[in-house]
């Protein structure tokens, strides 16, 4: 039975050559995604901090270290959608600017717990305290683990200093005099000192 393929149909060359279809999927994503990304790396609203937005202090990173370091990310998302049912409970909703100082974000789409990132004064300290102590003091009806260890481990001065010297080297704007005074700013602190001040942190910018 002869084809009706034209000699040298182009579709016929690529969908017999594996290598050349993987190598042409490659270009096109590759193509694809460069044209979806590079756009956001100039334009303001993506690149410029929202008024009112500040490089965390010493305090605030090392508790936002622990924060990762313990897997918070993974049970709470920082990311409130633009949906009013999202910003009745949330508040209102995350925009890229308030997030240009941090590396990595910590947005994520797992919600085992709420979303975190207008819980910045909605409680007090005291109040976080005894939740990371034991959170079903708070809220009986909590899957959370307990963090009981966090109020008796200092916090190293040394490393929230190199800490901010490499945030510094990706664009977040701290100074020689605010990285020489870390390691005063978290002597005799705790983690748990740490992550409150973190937690209180989030989300103030925008009401």
């Amino acid at each position: 039975m002869s084809s009706n393929i034209p000699p040298g149909f182009s579709h016929q060359k690529i969908e017999t050559n594996n290598f050349l279809m993987i190598v042409l999927i490659l270009l096109v994503i590759a193509v694809g995604g460069l044209v979806e990304i590079v756009p956001l790396f100039f334009q303001k609203s993506t690149t410029e901090a929202v008024a009112g937005v500040e490089p965390l202090t010493p305090l605030q990173l090392a508790g936002r270290d622990i924060y990762v370091r313990e897997g918070c990310y993974n049970c709470h998302s920082q990311m409130i959608r633009p949906f009013r049912a999202e910003t009745l409970r949330y508040g209102h909703y995350s925009v890229a600017g308030e997030f240009v100082y941090d590396h990595p974000f910590q947005w994520g789409s797992k919600r085992t717990g709420p979303d975190l990132h207008r819980v910045g004064g909605k409680y007090s300290d005291e109040w976080h305290r005894i939740h990371l102590n034991n959170p079903r003091d708070v809220v009986p009806e909590s899957n959370m683990p307990a963090y009981t260890w966090l109020e008796k481990a200092p916090l190293d001065g040394a490393e929230s200093a190199a800490h901010m010297t490499a945030l510094r080297r990706v664009g977040v704007p701290y100074t020689d005099e605010q990285i020489a005074a870390a390691p005063a700013a978290v002597k005799g602190k705790t983690e748990m000192d740490a992550v409150v001040a973190y937690l209180q942190s989030l989300g103030l910018a925008l009401k």
